[in-house]
């Protein structure tokens, strides 16, 4: 086979390849650091109607579309009139909200459901001037609000006032940091892993060996990611696709054999990268940017497999050990398993995380407790926007809007006008996330097909990732993998193919499940998923199964896929365990995917997983190439 005369050609030019792959890692890593800017860091579905008129909004307004606002909350000592102080209130917004900024409340508009319904509370809408939606938006949001709470607090000093908001929530997530019973639980993660690789591989080069194929494939392939990105948008989550699938990939193909190691990471590579490439061509930027995410990976990593992966085990001589066998009760339990995480993915509801789960306490989480104990509905923080086209009365549209059942108010401020078009702050009762929250928007989006008004917002965002591109999947999902199915076919037969990739489906799917049942079902009580995290973690199990198959297929060791996730669940959770909501989401989702992976490979009569021991030196010059591969399939046949 021609990786054959590759992995001769390797050996003899040891030095050279070995330092071609370092000034990958070094060259290709400050590479990938200064591009991370051409990446789309806004985390939003492109291309339907709600991100169109967010889009709109952003350009003409400066702020809003799809950022959430800032949410002021000022409750009055016992006996103040809380309309007249509404108008205090307006012009200390004013003042601390910033120039460029738009600012909405009961002294603006006249409507009562800025008013608590403990007749001493109200509440205002705040749109910073820089909020855009990216990294650098964000963090001025966040930084804004520290601003308007300071600012409101010295302009109402007989007031209790607290700023919240979903982006002030999710930052005090990240400012609380792990506590001590989370940082213990990264400290056994991370010396888990170590034990792992060491039990595994028994030796330094077998533990150094996994992780110097998934750095030169990371920055290998973030750098091929980043080149696209300057012709077409790629999201920013391949930042954390592109390093956990590299490693679970670089450990399960250091434990193969040397004469199955190339052949099974070219046949898993090819099918990986061909999945991937069908993904890539589906006209959404999430599906794009997780296919050519998942094709650089799958290009990168085979050929590292193929020319570094042959350098590195050189110095080393293997060792056979015997296999440990499995038992018929593991593969039964594994398939009903997987079967019913899979049926839970059914019940996943797409969306952030609901307010009350972001964070336990902190200043902002003490302005959401006082809205609700005033009796304001949490859907305040996610209000919707409705850009109208000029020859339309703002006002008409937005007392349609007030009748959609589900919304608590709707207001057009004089001030959010602009030629030609203006803007209608509609405010729900429920979050979007929610089946009533998403019942809401269907609703007012129907109630106003007829006025040429287009509903944007904060709460639009997840509904469009929901109608964009989980809509594609029963589309994208049958063809990708029957992309793959056809390069596995003609390397395994139909019959392992089809083993693969049903596996593949089956991990992924199971991997959205454990997310459903961790998260939406479990004591977090999130209510909903972060859109794009179930997309991940499904590319990310399904390439590593396929990946997985096929050097099982070709005759690797049972124990190498075991290995491979516990190595990335215990990697992905010692640096994700923490308070922050989407973070734990994202790596518990890898982790889930990595062990469903596992499951999906384990059956009976599993070929005997012959260990390979990488400890003992080997000379830089072998007299025969294919010595190791002799040694393995002399034990394999007993002699």
């Amino acid at each position: 086979m021609w990786t054959e005369r590759v992995r001769a050609v390797v050996l003899r030019h040891r030095v050279a390849v070995g330092v071609a792959w370092l000034l990958v890692l070094v060259l290709g890593g400050a590479a990938a650091v200064l591009g991370l800017g051409r990446l789309d860091q806004s985390f939003t579905a492109s291309g339907g109607p709600g991100h169109r008129a967010n889009q709109a909004i952003q350009e003409r307004y400066g702020n809003g579309a799809a950022v959430a606002p800032l949410v002021a909350v000022v409750t009055w000592p016992a006996g103040t009139d809380v309309r007249a102080g509404g108008t205090r209130l307006a012009d200390a917004l004013e003042r601390a909200a910033g120039p460029g900024a738009r600012t909405v409340s009961y002294a603006g508009t006249g409507d009562e459901g800025f008013l608590g319904a403990d007749g001493r509370t109200v509440y205002a809408l705040v749109y910073p001037a820089a909020g855009k939606p990216d990294l650098a938006g964000l963090t001025a949001v966040e930084e804004a609000a520290v601003t308007l709470r300071a600012g409101l607090r010295s302009a109402l000093p007989e007031a209790r006032v607290e700023v919240t908001g979903v982006l002030p929530l999710q930052h005090d997530s990240a400012l609380a940091g792990p506590g001590p019973v989370a940082l213990a639980a990264k400290a056994v993660c991370a010396l888990g892993l170590l034990l792992v690789l060491v039990l595994a591989f028994r030796s330094a080069l077998g533990v150094l060996g996994p992780l110097l194929l998934a750095a030169v494939t990371s920055v290998g392939a973030l750098v091929l990611v980043e080149a696209v990105a300057g012709f077409t948008e790629i999201g920013f989550v391949v930042v954390y696709l592109v390093p956990v699938t590299a490693l679970v990939v670089a450990v399960h193909r250091w434990a193969q054999p040397p004469g199955t190691a190339a052949r099974s990471a070219v046949t898993g590579g090819a099918a990986g990268a061909a999945a991937c490439a069908v993904l890539a061509l589906f006209p959404a930027a999430f599906l794009r940017s997780v296919g050519v995410a998942g094709l650089a990976v799958c290009v990168v990593g085979t050929a590292a497999a193929v020319t570094l992966g042959p350098v590195l085990r050189s110095v080393s001589r293997p060792v056979v050990r015997r296999p440990v066998r499995g038992t018929r009760t593991v593969p039964a339990t594994g398939l009903v398993l997987l079967v019913l995480l899979t049926g839970a993915a059914t019940q996943l509801r797409v969306g952030n995380p609901e307010a009350r789960a972001l964070v336990a306490s902190g200043p902002a989480r003490d302005g959401l407790d006082r809205l609700t104990a005033a009796g304001v509905p949490s859907g305040v923080l996610n209000p919707l926007e409705v850009l109208v086209p000029g020859g339309t009365d703002p006002a008409a549209v937005a007392v349609r809007a007030a009748r959609v059942p589900g919304v608590l108010l709707a207001a057009a401020p004089a001030d959010w006008r602009r030629p030609g078009s203006a803007v209608v702050v509609v405010v729900p009762e429920e979050e979007p996330m929610t089946a009533a929250g998403a019942g809401t928007v269907t609703a007012l989006r129907s109630a106003l097909v007829d006025t040429g008004a287009v509903v944007g917002g904060s709460g639009v965002v997840d509904r469009d990732l929901v109608d964009g591109v989980y809509g594609l999947l029963p589309f994208a999902v049958p063809v990708a993998a029957l992309a793959a199915f056809g390069v596995l076919t003609r390397r395994l037969g139909p019959g392992a193919a089809g083993r693969a990739v049903i596996g593949g489906l089956l991990a992924a799917g199971a991997a959205a499940g454990a997310l459903v049942v961790l998260w939406q079902w479990g004591p977090a009580g999130t209510g909903a998923v972060t859109g794009w995290v179930p997309l991940v973690v499904g590319a990310f199990a399904f390439c590593v199964s396929l990946e997985r198959a096929a050097a099982s297929a070709a005759g690797g060791p049972g124990w190498a896929g075991p290995v491979a996730a516990g190595a990335g669940a215990l990697a992905v959770l010692a640096v994700g365990i923490g308070p922050q909501v989407e973070l734990a989401l994202l790596v518990s989702g890898f982790a889930a995917g990595a062990v469903c992976d596992a499951l999906a490979g384990v059956r009976t009569g599993a070929h005997p997983g012959v260990h390979l021991d990488w400890s003992r030196p080997r000379p830089l010059l072998p007299s025969s190439i294919d010595d190791r591969d002799h040694e393995y399939d002399r034990s394999r046949d007993g002699t």
